[in-house]
């Protein structure tokens, strides 16, 4: 896991093959997201079955409110085989206050 401030980041999920990641509820994935994420929250119950679906040969840039479940969620899709993990420092607090236009 490579942890990106929010500059980088922003940077990063404009590469291609690299999926941006939520792992934060669904509640909060609705209330507001970066664009095109996909949501799988870290502490539901399918969160290894659908870690275990996604393609390991792409990068994931993952985030979730402040940072802590998207360190959590990084370490687990290592674990599972994914080897370009990136993770949002600050989670989305971070990510609204440097790049305000970008959140949905």
């Amino acid at each position: 896991m490579i942890n990106l401030d929010a500059s980088t980041f922003a940077q990063k999920i404009t590469e291609k093959d690299v999926v941006v990641l939520d792992v934060r509820t669904f509640e909060e994935f609705n209330q507001s997201h970066i664009p095109d994420a996909l949501n799988i929250d870290v502490q539901g119950d399918y969160f290894t079955a659908d870690v275990t679906a996604l393609d390991k040969s792409k990068s994931y840039a993952v985030y979730c409110r402040s940072g802590k479940r998207s360190v959590l969620a990084s370490e687990v899709m290592e674990q599972m085989g994914i080897a370009n993990v990136y993770n949002l420092i600050g989670g989305i607090m971070e990510w609204q206050e440097s790049c305000r236009d970008t959140v949905n």
